[in-house]
């Protein structure tokens, strides 16, 4: 709440109002089906992850409760998904670190459009856009190294006990699992069938929500280089969600949008109405979806969602 005070100190909440409810509704119907899209095909991407191990429609529906279980405190949804699969005969460590992978992937997309935009940004100075290169450039170098260490597990192991020995205050640490289970989790990613089909659909997955976002610039008629806002705004409104300080990231994922629409020379008003209309759009679709999926999986959001579910131990 304190953020959103601090966004709206300066632009008054019915200026706000008044600029959504002129947005041209068929561009938000294209805005909420893009929206849709993309939630399907980060389910097809995990399906595929899970070695399709799952029916399609079940992997999809899993996603679908987790993204509306992550508009609860604590990211709840994370654990839903893990608990739930686990009841559908996939392990919970198969599922978690599945899980895992799929947000060192988004990480890796989120990293290199924010390295490609601020590059562009205009008056930008050239030591921040040499770092911002330099960050994607190590981002890249960092995922790629790990799918190269999952492909030689034992070279990983080695160079963990080497580190292990040069600090031993790190053989407190269950490392060691954590490793394996990392490595685990990349092994569908050593094999080129599964590398590309997964990296295929995160491409489609993050078009689809870039291309939600440009429809909702196009149903404010906003009029700004799409090219840098776009990509910005999806980046930041995702790393806004990875911290969850508040429920349904209010008011750090409307910061996110502000930031990047001043970044490319948008109007305050104009991106404070944006951001809260791509998150009232994305908490839309995520409780829908979210809720056809608790139906069709046959469970009740007090069941889904009660950390008390979660037992390590029970791995079965």
């Amino acid at each position: 709440m304190v953020l959103l005070v601090f966004i709206l100190r300066d632009i008054p909440i019915a200026d706000v109002i008044a600029v959504i409810r002129r947005a041209d509704p068929a561009y938000l119907l294209l805005a909420f089906l893009c929206a849709t899209l993309s939630l399907f095909t980060r389910g097809v991407r995990w399906w595929d992850l899970l070695s399709r191990r799952l029916p399609l429609s079940q992997a999809a529906h899993l996603v679908n409760i987790m993204f509306l279980g992550n508009q609860l405190p604590l990211r709840l949804g994370e654990v839903a998904r893990s608990v739930l699969a686990r009841r559908e005969g996939i392990p919970l460590v198969t599922s978690a670190t599945s899980i895992v992978v799929e947000r060192l992937i988004d990480t890796l997309v989120v990293a290199l459009m924010i390295a490609a935009v601020i590059g562009n940004l205009p008056d930008m100075p050239p030591e921040v856009s040499n770092r911002a290169a330099v960050f994607g450039l190590l981002a890249l170098t960092g995922f790629t190294a790990l799918l190269l260490l999952a492909r030689a597990p034992h070279i990983a192991r080695q160079l963990l006990e080497k580190l292990m020995a040069l600090i031993p205050f790190l053989q407190r640490l269950p490392l060691k699992s954590i490793l394996d289970n990392l490595l685990d989790g990349l092994q569908p990613l050593t094999q080129w069938r599964s590398l590309g089909f997964t990296l295929a659909w995160t491409v489609i997955a993050w078009f689809f929500s870039l291309a939600a976002f440009y429809f909702l610039h196009l149903a404010l008629r906003i009029e700004v280089d799409y090219i840098l806002s776009v990509p910005l705004g999806i980046s930041l409104a995702a790393l806004s969600l990875a911290l969850p300080v508040s429920v349904a990231g209010l008011g750090p994922f409307e910061l996110a949008i502000v930031v990047a629409g001043q970044a490319t020379g948008m109007d305050q008003l104009e991106a404070i109405s944006l951001g809260f209309l791509l998150h009232g759009v994305t908490v839309a679709g995520n409780a829908i979806w979210g809720a056809v999926g608790l139906v069709a999986m046959g469970v009740s959001p007090v069941s889904a969602f009660s950390l008390r579910q979660f037992d390590p131990a029970d791995d079965g």
